[in-house]
């Protein structure tokens, strides 16, 4: 059993990564030792296509990336709810929390695929990324399917080989406990504009072929999810717990305060509605070239596993 996550030293899909580490997969009968790191989310989307990986969690919208139209792949279940990804600009640029148009001029790194919702982000904002400078692009360093994309974006920041970041809290978190990067903007929590919020959302994704080839599976996979959650609700010393099994000693120490931070996040279901409004986005952003049906996003033969 192999699955995959597209940034590994980070919060951003920790509920699958406690799901493996904390034994809820091995409890469903599943065989899944670890989860593989493979970076960056476009291309994990692709080896899942191609059968590298029976499950990845990643970002729900990335799906699109290898399987047009939402074809030939599901969303099981919501690891977490709402875009998760920070601006975090240089701090002796003395930014203030909330003040978008700080970006103007600016090089902001950004992994592939997680670029959309930034760029889509300062849009809505209106901000034109062309017009008013805001050079958007990769990590310095940052290649590679082992790359954690939120460690190598706070070292560049602290290289000053860019002037921000839009990564997930672990980066952001080191950032500005060394005291180099402050948070511009967290959109789970209310920073931007409102609709970026429902951008997309973590989520554990398989193919229709492993839905209809080994559907007991499927059901182990999304339960696990599931108790993992809850584990991590009920004991959130947990997280340091697996922190210190896979993580440097730094962000082992502070795993778990990310994670209580995201603990009312912490929902399994995968609304119609955040399906609407990821929906509209993608095809905002090119990815998608009109509505589709809940069902044809969402593995609906699942969904009364969320309510435990």
């Amino acid at each position: 059993m192999r699955i995959a996550v597209p940034d590994l030293i980070s919060n951003s899909y920790f509920p699958a990564i406690a799901a493996v580490e904390l034994g809820f997969f091995k409890a469903e009968g599943l065989d899944a030792e670890r989860v593989e790191l493979f970076f960056p989310v476009p291309k994990m989307m692709e080896a899942l296509r191609e059968g590298e990986f029976d499950f990845v969690a990643g970002s729900a919208h990335a799906t699109l990336m290898a399987f047009p139209e939402w074809k030939g792949a599901k969303l099981l279940v919501a690891l977490a709810q709402r875009m998760y990804w920070l601006l975090i600009l240089r701090s002796d640029l003395k930014a203030k929390r909330g003040d978008i148009n700080a970006v103007k001029g600016l090089r902001i790194g950004a992994a592939p695929g997680v670029d959309f919702g930034l760029k889509r982000l300062l849009l809505e904002a209106g901000i034109d990324p062309e017009q008013d400078r805001v050079q958007i692009g990769p990590i310095p360093g940052a290649t590679g399917s082992g790359v954690s994309f939120g460690l190598t974006a706070a070292k560049a920041l602290e290289e000053k080989k860019i002037d921000g970041f839009w990564a997930n809290a672990m980066g952001a978190e080191i950032a500005v406990s060394r005291g180099i990067g402050t948070v511009v903007l967290d959109v789970r929590r209310g920073d931007g504009p409102s609709a970026a919020r429902y951008y997309t959302f973590p989520a554990l994704v398989t193919t229709e072929k492993k839905i209809k080839e080994d559907p007991k599976a499927v059901q182990g996979a999304i339960r696990a999810v599931i108790k993992a959650q809850e584990a991590l609700r009920s004991d959130i010393s947990k997280a340091t717990e697996i922190g210190r099994k896979i993580f440097p000693p730094t962000e082992a120490q502070t795993i778990a305060k990310l994670i209580e931070r995201d603990l009312p996040y912490y929902d399994p279901v995968i609304s119609e509605e955040a399906v609407t409004k990821m929906n509209r986005f993608a095809q905002d952003v090119g990815l998608l070239s009109g509505p589709v049906p809940y069902d044809q996003v969402v593995a609906t033969r699942f969904t009364h596993l969320w309510k435990g």
